[in-house]
């Protein structure tokens, strides 16, 4: 029943932004040993992680906007599991801003709502289209953590094993979402979700 779907959807938003995530796997980079850093290179260590754990925000409305307009089970399959390995990505960006002893991101709830409304559209658009939207998103995730690799601290080896499965994971869903039939994006669509990206990169790097 519709009623039935909205509380269940309800429930994982709540869920999303208000509880503590959890991981099958166990958390990448937990035998290392927490790092020498300076008051400098953990803050911004923990900012990247910020702006990751919003990135795992989005994703999670991204996917239930999606699934909730989607046409095909076999989509709708595809789309839950991508959701259920990004909660582990923010289940680990979530403790490793505690280790750093930083918080998330104060406008998590706006990120969710707007990520949601652009999964919904996409998902109405039909399943090719919302396909190709999750497999652009998933390669410009990828360019994104390739630089937060580059730019945390060498010596964090903790953040950079949680960046670089996450950036395995990523690959993946890109790889599924082609296979599944995504069609590519147009020119003008791509550059907007970038200029989206990079005002939403910047500002949560901050709050």
């Amino acid at each position: 029943m519709i009623s039935d779907r909205f509380i269940i959807e309800f429930d994982r938003a709540l869920r999303t932004l208000c509880a503590p995530a959890s991981t099958v796997r166990e958390v990448p980079g937990n035998s290392e040993a927490e790092p020498v850093m300076s008051a400098a290179e953990k803050a911004h260590a923990a900012a990247l992680m910020r702006v990751n754990h919003v990135g795992e925000i989005c994703a999670q409305a991204l996917y239930q906007g999606q699934s909730l307009t989607s046409r095909e089970d076999g989509v709708r399959r595809a789309l839950e599991e991508a959701a259920r390995e990004e909660t582990e990505h923010l289940a680990w960006t979530e403790r490793r801003l505690a280790e750093l002893g930083s918080r998330t991101s104060l406008l998590n709830p706006f990120w969710y709502l707007g990520a949601l409304a652009i999964g919904v559209v996409a998902g109405k658009l039909g399943d090719d289209w919302s396909l190709g939207f999750l497999a652009e998103t998933e390669r410009q995730v990828e360019a994104h953590l390739d630089h937060h690799l580059s730019e945390l601290p060498e010596q964090d080896t903790r953040s950079r094993a949680i960046v670089a499965q996450m950036r395995s994971d990523e690959i993946v869903h890109a790889e599924t979402a082609t296979r599944l039939g995504a069609r590519e994006l147009p020119p003008p669509a791509i550059a907007a979700m970038r200029l989206a990206a990079k005002a939403m990169t910047r500002t949560a790097y901050y709050v």
